[in-house]
């Protein structure tokens, strides 16, 4: 028979996994209510919300053509690209986290981000890109991002792969393509050299509606399949041999989370820039709550990713309005206190 106060030990931390995710869930559904609000125009809560409840049931409610066209066309589509870039975020940096075994694992240590920068800039200062257009900057951001992931799983793969090698790819890469980076600034003019550091900074501000389709329908695939995979990141979280001892081949297993964590990354800074913390911070403070295992690891690391992107996007809004600030210098406010603060509380750890 199973212990009893075993049991209660497990409904008492289901029961606080359940409410952190409703709780955190009702959060982010109240912030992006005020969120929706926020902006420069002369329109009333009621206006807001008006045109929201409009353009969902045209049937049953009508709205001012100003109302509709700011809420629809320049708002809600960057709440919502708040959320979604958030989330992914988070999660992107929860399974690297727990694949390397190393809690400063995210997408902008391990250089994903700054591969995003260095293809962004060629595109910007050089012209250069496979995809012409609008999407000169967004395809080079895009590929590579991805690139930098196949050089991480190439040159860890060549050592031996491991956690430690990946590791260490990541952070060499990271430092050259900063520094290619700073060579297309330098060679720039003032114009270019403006527009990659404002692409560098990361902002909301470059939202659509296609954009976040494409965004939240690779998380919904994406998200899905982690969390079905849940016990194989826990298994390889323990460690390579024990992972290998559960029958889990982690080479493979390793290689698909990586590849699934860069292309939600390399889909989400591709069009926001690069934003920083969110991947490193997120994971640690749902960490506290929920626990290791991934199953419930991965949807609440979402949620707290998207609560903290949102809230520093309505920051960034407001503090000095009318002028919006990027988000990505926000998140670097918050974050860095954030992250000071879990390493003086863990620092017995």
């Amino acid at each position: 028979m199973p212990d009893p106060d075993l049991r209660s030990v497990f409904a008492a931390a289901r029961r606080k996994r359940a409410l952190f995710l409703g709780g955190t869930t009702l959060v982010i559904a109240l912030l992006a209510g005020v969120a929706v609000t926020l902006g420069s125009a002369d329109l009333s809560v009621a206006e807001v919300y008006l045109a929201v409840l409009a353009g969902l049931f045209p049937d049953h409610f009508t709205a001012t053509d100003t109302a509709m066209t700011i809420v629809w066309d320049y708002r809600l589509h960057r709440v919502l690209m708040a959320i979604a870039a958030g989330f992914g975020l988070a999660i992107a940096g929860a399974v690297m986290q727990g694949i390397l075994r190393n809690p400063l694992a995210s997408p902008f240590t391990l250089g994903i981000s700054s591969a995003a920068a260095t293809g962004a800039s060629i595109a910007i200062v050089l012209g250069v890109g496979v995809v012409g257009g609008d999407y000169l900057v967004v395809g080079n951001a895009f590929l590579f991002a991805l690139l930098a992931a196949a050089l991480i799983y190439g040159m860890a793969r060549f050592r031996g792969m491991g956690a430690e090698s990946m590791i260490l790819a990541g952070i060499a890469l990271m430092y050259l393509f900063s520094a290619v980076t700073s060579l297309l600034q330098y060679v720039g003019s003032s114009e270019q050299v403006q527009e990659v550091v404002f692409w560098m900074f990361g902002s909301l501000g470059r939202s659509d509606w296609p954009k976040v389709g494409i965004i939240a329908a690779i998380l919904v695939v994406s998200t899905l399949y982690l969390v079905y995979r849940a016990w194989d990141l826990n298994a390889l979280a323990e460690g390579d041999d024990i992972a290998e001892s559960l029958g889990i081949p982690v080479r493979r297993s390793m290689t698909i989370f990586m590849l699934i964590s860069s292309l939600v990354t390399a889909s989400i800074i591709c069009f926001t820039g690069t934003i920083g913390f969110i991947g490193l911070v997120a994971p640690h403070i749902t960490r506290m709550v929920v626990g290791t295992d991934h199953r419930f690891l991965l949807p609440a690391s979402g949620l707290v990713g998207a609560l903290l992107l949102l809230g520093a996007d309505s920051l960034a809004r407001t503090v000095l309005a009318p002028t919006i600030l990027p988000v990505g210098i926000m998140t670097a406010f918050l974050g860095v206190p954030f992250f000071i603060a879990l390493f003086l509380r863990g620092r017995g750890e």
